[in-house]
């Protein structure tokens, strides 16, 4: 950014982590809390945070109810303690920002922007999202991925860059999805296609089912169809596309990994969040 800013980065996994030294880096001045590791000195929430430009939550901000997303820490914060710390007006920008949490915010006069919601920090995670999907699949699947079947249910950012990635390295992906223009996308990329809707048997002809569809696509009756030595890996958001229960009792290898980008390449996320950080600032001229 062209000035210096006060940021308060509060919560997260590694993707928070690597944000506040790049923030640093940039030439910020950044305090942390609820985020340890890594010589990161945590901070208790208290009357600096009023003096923040911006105070930087999770991805996503809660979970179970109030409670910020805080793994990194031993210390268990909720958001209305941090929220009481900030005055009107204040900026906040969190990633997955729940209804309840926007509520908050406008009950106190807070402003609470949602990186996650971006375009442009949806398209950036999507590229380690896919290279992490990849990694998984190499390491779970007993042959290499040339030649391998590949099934890649949806074809929004995810879909598009993971049957990009594997059909890069040999892979026979067919992409499955529900739009006209979507299946049109596919097609003019080099996959095969097939409608969602009309997903039944085939599903047994794959060695590699990867979803990002966030919604139960691999409900009970076609997980039956699924070809039981076949690997499947969910990336949609909770509660994912998989029938977890229907998939145990047939003894299918599922694996949900949401989230991938903070695990696989946590520097890279945060860099996106950075960058849409900053988009909001300057739009609010922050």
């Amino acid at each position: 950014m062209d000035q210096e800013r006060n940021f308060w980065v509060v919560g997260g996994d590694l993707r928070q982590r690597a944000l506040a030294r790049l923030l640093r880096e940039d030439g910020h001045t950044v305090h942390v809390a609820a985020l340890e590791g890594e010589g990161l000195a945590a901070e208790p929430l208290g009357p600096g945070l009023a003096l923040a430009h911006c105070v930087i939550l999770p991805l996503p901000v809660t979970r179970q109810g109030e409670l910020l997303h805080t793994p990194l820490s031993r210390e268990e914060v909720t958001l209305p303690q941090l929220l009481d710390w900030l005055e009107p007006g204040q900026v906040l920008c969190g990633g997955l920002v729940s209804a309840q949490a926007e509520e908050a915010a406008q009950a106190r006069g807070l402003r609470l922007l949602d990186y996650y919601a971006r375009e442009e920090c949806m398209v950036a995670n999507a590229v380690p999202t896919a290279e992490g999907a990849v990694q998984v699949a190499m390491e779970e699947l007993p042959f290499t991925l040339h030649s391998a079947r590949v099934l890649v249910l949806g074809f929004g950012r995810v879909g598009k860059l993971t049957a990009h990635r594997m059909g890069a390295l040999g892979a026979k992906v067919t992409v499955c999805a529900q739009g006209y223009a979507d299946l049109a996308w596919a097609a003019a990329y080099g996959h095969e296609t097939m409608w969602l809707e009309k997903l039944a048997w085939e599903l047994g002809g794959y060695d590699l089912i990867v979803n990002t569809i966030p919604a139960q696509v691999l409900d009970r009756r076609r997980l039956g169809w699924v070809n039981p030595g076949a690997f499947l890996l969910d990336l949609a958001s909770a509660p994912g596309g998989v029938d977890q229960a229907a998939a145990k009792e047939r003894g299918l290898r599922v694996l949900q990994a949401p989230g991938l980008p903070g695990r696989t390449a946590p520097v890279t996320a945060a860099a996106a969040i950075r960058d849409a950080v900053y988009h909001i600032l300057w739009e609010l001229e922050v």
